[in-house]
Order: structure tokens, then C-alpha cells, then sequence
């Protein structure tokens, strides 16, 4: 397709993915919590590549670092390449990482190779995508999206500090935020390149894949309540036993989701009470997380998740109850850009593959101004968040090439 595809180094990618690993709090895995001091070295290592790739860089007031390769038209809408450089606490290393180092890599070879396409090329890595520091995720994309809100600067950390501060800290003007935003009649497009963190492209023996989407979350905490008693002297008929009512709840939660795949559903906390070894539970209070692209089977299965909760109690002489705690709606990917990269993936003699991220991304804000597209590379054992997160140097290069594949493409026949 080009001439650049062939020059990716996938050894250039993971030595400085590994550099700037190295970058990090004491921990087990990486630490690097947004606006932190390690935060701001790692994005200065960054931006020192960006420079060495023939791009322009700037801060703006979110604390986003934005790489600029100028194209034949500076005019033209950009084509927008980003990721995240934070992670969580004791997270891997590609996570977000290998994003950003893979578009500045498509970016180097055109340089390195004197290319210029019609589009400029901007390679944005945003502040925050995981929300450690302030318990709210995405807000260097918000910020870039024009979803972001006066109200978000008076968050504060567990050292009660706000984000206003921290920024200010920084030498940057939060309250004028909105100077970040991007205009939708300015920009292409979005790609990103991420880890799977899932298992489906190892058991197929697949180095990449396409996402279709991003899946919408619904997520609820409940309490069933029985009658706490004497673990020796209540016979098990008589018994409102409330773990036992949440058991079988959770049985049938399983069964539906496998009935109705590719939904998925967690009850990921449960909290016994009184919790005593010799007293009958009496009461449990959980959590239940279920996420799909399709909103109308997520909205069904959550409707049969209740009706059996219902049945359950009503058999046990329990009572059951369930809150909304959070609802986010899915986010598709764009036909025209999953073309292409299912294009580009053919191209490198790869079978395509579509898959549906359980996770978010910044994607999903920047869907709000823009058509999306996100290539998955495949993980060892679908593991992220956790140091053993691993991506090899051959998977990273072909997701490398199909990026670039992939950016040619779209700025060669514009989706506008």
C-alpha cells in the first residue's frame, strides 16, 4: 500500500515502551498517576520523541500533549491519533503506552521517508484516561471532546487538592479549558491503537483485530434480605437465608449472559451480613455490572435478571432491591474507518477479526466530535492492569504497520 509500511521497527516501539516504563513510582508494576511528577517526566520523554519525528508540540490547559506532522494541505480537517501515558496503581506497561508510542512510530517513518500526506496528523497524549487521581475518568479527552465541565476543575484528590490546583501547579490556565476543545468541522477523524485486554485475539491466534464498538454499562448495586438466625437450630426449609437467594442469582445471572453472548455481566462485590460463621446470613448487598453494544438486549437481559431476582425471593421469603448506579451508552465505531482498517489488516495477510471492547477508551469522548476507529493488538493471556501486562515486539510492529495502512487510507480517500 506504501512504501512506509515496511519500515516499522517494532524494536524501536518496545525500547522506548520499556523507557518509558522505567518512569514510574516504587511499585510491583508502573505507577504513573496523572499530573504526578512522574507523570510529567514521561511526558516530556515523549514529547522529546514527537520532536525527533518532525512534529510540533504544544501543552494545552488539561495538561494534553499534542504532536502536530503537518500535511500537504495545513488547511485540511487533522486526522487524530491518541492514547493515554497514565496508568493505574501497580498497571502494566502498554496499557494506553503502546497507543501513543505506536502513532508517533507511523509518524517517524514518514518522516524518516520525507512523506507528507494531504491531512495533518496529530498525535494527542491525554492527561487522564484511567481517573486514579480523581476519581473520574477520560478528562483529558472530555477536555478535547468539549464535554468537559467548569464543575470537573473542583474535583479533588485524597489530599483534598483540586484538579484546578494541580493545574495551576503546572503552569497552566484551567478555567480557560474550553481553548482545548476541538471544533467537529476540524477533524477527520479518530484512530487508536490499544492492548485487547481481553483473550479472544490469543485463542485465535491473531495479532490484531478490529473493534466494532464500545460497549454501553449499566451498572447497579442490590440487597436481598432474609432473617438472620442461629446457624444450629433453624431447619434449612425454614430458613430466608439471603446468600443462599443471592447464589442462585448469580447462577442465573451466568446462564443469561452465556444465553445471550456476547453480553457480559459481573457481580464483582458481595457483603454479607451480620457475616458470622454460626449465624444465618440475613442480608447481602452487591453489585451487578453488565455491558453490550446492543442496548436492547442489554436492557432485555437486565429485565430477566430482575424477573428471576424476583422469582428467587418470592420462593425464599426474601425481598430483593436494586439501585442504578450508572448507565453509559455504547459507542459504535465508524463503517468507513473499520473498512479501512479491515483493509489494512488484510494487507499484512492477516485475517480480520471484530471484537467489542468491555473497556473504555478515550474513543468514546472523542466520538462525541468525530468518527472513531480502534485497532486491538493481542495480549499475553488477555491480561491488563496488572504488571504482568504483556504485548510481544511482532504483535506491536504488524499493529504498527496496519495503523500506518490504516492513516493512509483515510487521508487518502477523505471521509468528509
Amino acid at each position: 500500500m506504501s512504501k512506509c509500511t515496511g519500515q516499522i521497527n517494532g524494536r524501536r516501539i518496545s525500547e522506548r515502551i520499556e523507557e518509558l516504563a522505567s518512569i514510574s513510582e516504587p511499585s510491583d508494576g508502573v505507577t504513573r498517576i496523572s499530573f504526578t511528577k512522574e507523570f510529567q517526566a514521561g511526558q516530556e520523554l515523549v514529547k522529546k520523541w514527537m520532536i525527533e519525528s518532525g512534529m510540533t508540540v504544544r501543552i494545552d490547559n488539561l495538561n494534553n500533549m499534542i504532536g502536530r506532522y503537518e500535511g500537504l494541505n495545513p488547511i485540511a480537517p487533522v486526522l487524530i491519533i491518541g492514547s493515554h501515558l497514565d496508568t493505574v496503581i501497580d498497571g502494566g506497561r502498554y496499557d494506553g503506552v503502546l497507543g501513543v508510542i505506536s502513532a508517533i512510530e507511523i509518524v517517524t517513518v514518514l518522516y524518516e521517508n520525507a512523506t507528507r500526506l494531504e491531512h495533518p496528523i496529530e498525535v494527542i497524549a491525554f492527561s487522564d484516561e484511567e481517573g486514579v487521581r480523581f476519581h473520574t475518568t477520560f478528562l483529558g479527552s472530555k477536555a478535547v471532546a468539549g464535554t468537559f465541565s467548569e464543575a470537573m476543575l473542583e474535583l479533588k484528590d485524597d489530599a483534598g487538592i483540586s484538579l484546578a490546583g494541580v493545574l495551576q501547579e503546572l503552569g497552566l490556565q484551567p478555567h480557560h479549558y474550553q481553548t482545548a476543545a476541538k471544533r467537529p468541522k476540524d477533524v477527520l477523524g479518530y484512530l487508536e491503537l490499544h492492548i485487547e485486554q481481553g483473550p479472544t485475539l490469543e485463542t485465535e491466534a491473531l495479532p490484531c483485530g478490529i473493534v466494532s464498538g464500545i460497549a454501553g454499562a449499566s451498572r447497579y448495586s442490590f440487597k436481598i434480605t432474609g432473617f438472620a438466625g442461629h446457624a444450629g437450630t433453624v431447619p434449612v426449609p425454614l430458613r430466608q437465608d439471603a446468600l443462599l437467594g443471592a447464589s442462585e442469582l448469580i447462577l442465573e445471572i451466568e446462564r443469561l449472559t452465556k444465553q445471550n453472548a456476547p453480553i457480559v455481566a459481573t457481580v464483582g462485590k458481595l457483603k454479607v451480613m451480620p457475616g458470622a460463621c454460626n449465624v444465618i446470613p440475613g442480608e447481602v448487598v452487591g453489585t451487578l455490572d453488565i455491558r453490550d453494544t446492543d442496548t436492547h438486549r442489554k436492557n432485555d437481559v437486565i429485565s430477566s435478571i430482575f424477573n428471576a431476582a424476583d422469582e428467587i425471593c418470592e420462593r425464599r421469603n426474601l425481598t430483593f432491591h436494586a439501585e442504578l448506579m450508572l448507565e453509559s451508552a455504547p459507542t459504535p465505531c465508524d463503517d468507513s474507518i473499520k473498512a479501512a482498517i479491515e483493509s489494512a489488516i488484510l494487507a499484512n495477510g492477516i485475517k480480520p477479526i471484530s471484537l467489542v471492547s468491555g473497556a473504555g477508551h478515550d474513543a468514546m469522548e472523542m466520538a462525541n466530535i468525530t468518527k472513531i476507529g480502534i485497532i486491538f493488538v493481542r495480549c499475553k493471556k488477555g491480561i491488563s492492569h496488572n504488571p504482568e501486562e504483556f504485548t510481544s515486539d511482532k504483535d506491536m510492529e504488524i499493529g504498527a504497520k496496519v495503523l500506518l495502512d490504516t492513516v493512509i487510507q483515510l487521508t487518502v480517500h477523505d471521509m468528509n
